[in-house]
């Protein structure tokens, strides 16, 4: 049995007293402070309080709380969980509060870029919102939806973002509502009703090898710093490409301990935490990199990285970003245009491109080399992998990009996504290969300059062609660009075309 009363205990400093609702459930005390204070002159002498309006918002709150402990069974409970009851029950939840703690957990777990992923949605929600402190009452479907649509021109925060805040929500629902005991401190669930939007699909960075040995077989950028950024982006690129596409985050983060005769043994920092097999991986150092892996390692006994990047960069996102600004730099003094520059990424994805259109490997073996679950994550937890497969793939990536001039099928064919190019310019400084072909056979060729559109080209094809071609046959006419190496096809019928 539960009963509850208003009262006074002692008073204050200032001689007037605070009241109190006190709780006695199974014989044992508690007290709810209110935020009500009455002097000496309005309590009796058994303690009972006589001011009105303290005592009519008193019976107001017991009347609640009764309302609420007579829907509930309480039996069972202590008076510490019936007072924590009646309190959370009337508390509105702050969700940036509980998202700080649910990260600061993610923290604790080692999952620190896991974390930081969440922390940049909470803050984009934030300020969106344009409050520290939003409620979870505040976070109704239709102002997220508008958040959500906020986020429509990103490529992958769009589905990312949204997805982090579910999560939050979901465990706050699973932490601070009791179905048992009949406690509901959030009241709904917004995301029943919202959809959120698929990421943009990646977008594809693989460059040709021809473009690789260009990138890395020419003279860095003059400057007058001792160890100049283009150097170092040059050279991690290379040490990615060279060990299957490893990130700079794995790169930042080897250990001493993870380099042993000559191979690195490491989990992937992206899905250590996911995969069944801590996303191990182990790789091979060739030859052809040795000088440049040995070039940036620590050379301080206690410490215990494996390279020095440490003692110049304080994270591994600081890292990451001067590699890419030195990449920049190169492609700059490249010629290339802003829109086509590298990222360090580029090299991953080249690795993967050649090693399965020019080192005959199939998708798995490519996926094993770069570190992939590739739909195998129980299986990987199960195996002992032998990663000698992955060795051998990746020097032959190597030998095709840095021992040989063959050229890449890297860019042959156009990807799905691609739009076809249909413009095909000429002037009369650029260089024209033209083929004229009948029934599969050159009929017809040239390669000269001096035309100002396709037409002078295709007359000049046709007036190789041979009489006895019948009228009404199609001609197919293959124009090539030497400059921009840009092909079109046409064709013309006799009699009609030409």
């Amino acid at each position: 049995m539960t009963t509850i009363k208003a009262m006074v205990r002692k008073p204050r400093t200032d001689g007037f007293y605070s009241v109190y609702i006190r709780i006695v459930h199974n014989r044992k005390p508690g007290y709810i402070k209110t935020d009500k204070i009455v002097d000496a002159a309005h309590i009796t002498n058994n303690g009972e309080i006589t001011d009105p309006v303290v005592n009519e918002y008193c019976a107001t709150l017991i009347r609640l709380y009764t309302d609420r402990l007579n829907r509930t069974d309480v039996s069972l409970w202590d008076v510490k969980e019936v007072v924590d009851f009646l309190l959370k029950s009337d508390e509105e939840v702050c969700f940036s509060d509980y998202a700080k703690s649910f990260i600061s957990k993610m923290e604790r777990e080692n999952r620190c870029r896991t974390a930081k992923n969440y922390k940049l949605a909470v803050a984009h929600l934030e300020r969106f919102l344009g409050t520290h402190r939003i409620m979870f009452g505040h976070l109704t479907a239709a102002v997220l939806k508008q958040w959500i649509e906020s986020l429509s021109i990103t490529n992958r925060a769009k589905e990312m973002y949204p997805t982090n805040i579910r999560q939050i929500f979901k465990q706050a629902i699973a932490d601070l509502n009791d179905d048992e005991k009949g406690i509901t401190r959030i009241k709904f669930n917004p995301w029943v009703k919202i959809k959120i939007p698929k990421s943009d699909t990646t977008l594809k960075r693989a460059i040709s090898a021809e473009a690789c040995r260009e990138f890395f077989n020419r003279p860095l950028p003059e400057t007058k710093m001792l160890s100049p950024l283009p150097e170092l982006a040059r050279d991690v690129a290379l040490l990615s490409l060279c060990i299957g596409g490893i990130n700079t985050v794995d790169l930042y983060e080897l250990k001493k301990s993870n380099y042993n005769n000559g191979i690195i043994g490491y989990k992937r920092a992206k899905t250590r935490h996911c995969r069944r097999d801590g996303a191990y991986m182990e790789m091979r150092i060739e030859p052809f990199i040795q000088s440049t892996f040995d070039k940036y390692l620590s050379q301080d006994e206690n410490d215990e990285y494996l390279f020095c990047f440490h003692q110049r960069y304080s994270n591994s996102d600081s890292f990451n970003a001067n590699v890419n600004n030195g990449i920049r730099k190169i492609c700059a003094d490249m010629g290339m245009k802003k829109e086509d520059y590298y990222c360090y990424y580029t090299f991953r994805h080249t690795w993967a491109t050649i090693a399965q259109n020019d080192c005959d490997a199939n998708i798995y073996e490519v996926a094993v080399g770069m570190n992939h679950s590739h739909g195998f994550n129980i299986t990987r937890g199960y195996v002992k992998l032998d990663f000698s497969p992955a060795w051998r793939l990746n020097a032959k990536v190597i030998d095709f990009i840095f021992f040989s001039d063959e050229q890449s099928k890297q860019g042959k064919a156009l990807d799905f996504e691609a739009p076809v190019d249909k413009m095909f310019r000429i002037s009369k400084k650029m260089m024209i290969y033209g083929r004229a072909y009948f029934k599969g056979k050159i009929v017809g060729e040239l390669t000269d300059i001096g035309f100002s559109n396709i037409d002078e080209v295709i007359a000049a094809l046709v007036k190789q062609l041979p009489k006895d071609i019948p009228i009404g046959c199609n001609v197919q006419f293959r124009l090539t660009n030497c400059d921009s190496q840009k092909e079109v096809v046409y064709e013309r019928s006799k009699g009609k075309g030409f």
